[in-house]
């Protein structure tokens, strides 16, 4: 029996099959080669939608009961507005909502950007955002997978301009590993970085890790269910998290 949280194994499980999870030999926008590629946009059909979005609600609900955040409020408990960037997080942020509210009982406005402005009818870049810009609604990001993290820098700026305030980011899958080295050295990644700019630690959750993803790899290896392609890329994944990779909680 698998030790990860039931949502996770569906999740993976769901994805390798319709080929949004891959393992192999892949070559990042950084130059690095990676032995798996995580590709959100091919998670497209009811089902997986379902279970993404599922994913989704279920760790921003853990987030919401999670007592080490370090701030006054926590952000995932007291927040607005679940905002999906173009285009990814239109639909990721539309399902989450809607799951949210149907078994969770918890009712979430969402709204989404253009990535053209629109000069015409309400005009704009933004839709969903409700009216009452005076009042400074508190917004969390739904993201998929996050590189160097400047697509939600410019999302948080975005939100801004709207008179609100990003107080949390969830993503899909992080992929665990530094992004530069700092002046004194140290490793940094996308979302050491973020919740540097968000203020604080805990402000960026994961439905998944890349520790998960290993974890996940590791038991199906123990019950004799791998691959040989898995198997490879079970053992590249522990050389590139040992080269890569940074610890996060």
């Amino acid at each position: 029996m698998s030790s990860l949280d039931s949502y996770k194994t569906q999740l993976l499980e769901q994805a390798a099959q319709v080929g949004a999870l891959k393992f192999g030999n892949f070559t990042l926008k950084s130059g690095r080669k990676s032995p798996y590629f995580f590709n959100a946009g091919l998670m497209s059909d009811g089902t997986i939608l379902y279970t993404v979005a599922q994913a989704y609600a279920a760790t921003l609900c853990a987030a919401a009961s999670d007592d080490d955040d370090d701030s006054m409020v926590n952000p995932f408990s007291d927040f607005d507005i679940l905002f999906g960037p173009a285009y990814k997080g239109i639909s990721l942020a539309a399902c989450t909502s809607l799951v949210l509210a149907s078994t969770y009982g918890r009712d979430v406005k969402f709204a989404y950007d253009r990535k053209e402005v629109k000069d015409h009818g309400e005009g704009g870049n933004v839709v969903g955002w409700p009216l009452g810009r005076n009042h400074k609604w508190r917004v969390v990001i739904v993201d998929d997978v996050m590189t160097t993290g400047l697509a939600v820098s410019s999302t948080i700026k975005l939100v801004a301009r709207q008179g609100g305030e990003v107080v949390g980011v969830v993503q899909l899958l992080d992929r665990e590993e530094f992004s530069e080295i700092d002046e004194r050295g140290c490793k940094v990644s996308s979302v050491m970085k973020l919740e540097t700019l968000l203020g604080g630690k805990g402000k960026v959750r994961s439905v998944l890790k890349m520790r998960d993803l290993v974890q996940w790899l590791e038991e199906k290896e123990a019950q004799g269910q791998t691959t040989e392609e898995e198997k490879r890329s079970l053992r590249a994944m522990r050389e590139y998290r040992d080269i890569y990779g940074v610890s996060s909680s």
